[in-house]
């Protein structure tokens, strides 16, 4: 590990967490002298990655971040892929829709499709959320390498309802793992829960999720609205060339009833 390039990033993430913060702040953040984080600081100022914030002395992330994140949206085949699935899910089922990939122990939203109801609705391209507490999380965490699905610990507590227990999150994840389909209930934020599947590429590793969003009193959703959030994973899965969707316990029972 390059040294310095790690210090940068760890500085660019902090400022992603806290918004904005002080030279001092940051280095304590880093367990870094003021004078190691301050050179680093102006390096990516120059590069546009931060700036420091009008009238004041805090520092924030920079411009050049967006277009960063821009450029990897874009070129991003998963997003790509899931559009019309994404429009179709949000027609089916009248809900907004998100798809996700995983982002160190969070997840981070890369494609929203608003209620197709005409109301206004805030844009959650970008919108980060542990993964732990998010449907969208949990289907991908579900189908990480063993080590990986359980390395969040320990487990940051969004609200009452988020799982937090490691045992019972790993319990969690069997169930997502048999059954194709992740749930959470007023896990993340109070009076949201989601529905959401796993999506594969050509390799059959799993690259990203697809979720319907529902108000916590339209809870539970219908078996007709987990079928379609399946299919809709196994859609933009085929179109990235998945050499198929995991068959799960209940696929077998139906196909040996045939």
């Amino acid at each position: 590990m390059i040294q310095s390039v790690d210090r940068s990033v760890r500085i660019l993430l902090a400022l992603q967490a806290a918004r904005r913060l002080s030279l001092s702040d940051l280095a304590a953040r880093l367990d870094l002298p003021n004078s190691t984080v301050h050179g680093i600081l102006r390096t990516l100022a120059e590069h546009g990655m931060v700036e420091q914030e009008a009238g004041s002395l805090r520092y924030m992330l920079g411009p050049a971040v967006l277009r960063l994140s821009s450029v990897y949206l874009d070129s991003l085949e998963f997003r790509s892929r899931a559009q019309k699935w994404a429009e179709e899910l949000a027609r089916r089922s009248g809900a907004s829709v998100r798809a996700g990939v995983l982002l160190l122990d969070d997840v981070i939203v890369v494609l929203h499709e608003p209620r197709p109801d005409g109301s206004r609705q805030m844009p959650e391209v970008g919108f980060v959320v542990p993964a732990h507490a998010s449907a969208l999380g949990k289907a991908l965490l579900a189908f990480a390498p063993h080590s990986a699905a359980r390395a969040a610990v320990p487990l940051r507590s969004m609200t009452g309802e988020t799982i937090v227990d490691p045992a019972r999150l790993a319990d969690h994840l069997d169930e997502i793992a048999r059954t194709g389909v992740a749930t959470e209930h007023d896990e993340a934020v109070l009076g949201e829960s989601s529905l959401a599947a796993p999506i594969f590429d050509a390799t059959g590793a799993a690259v990203g999720a697809i979720a319907v969003v529902l108000q916590s009193s339209e809870w539970p959703p219908s078996a007709t609205l987990q079928d379609d959030v399946r299919e809709a994973a196994r859609n933009i899965s085929r179109e990235l060339g998945a050499p198929g969707w995991p068959v799960y316990a209940a696929d077998a029972d139906s196909a040996a009833s045939a």
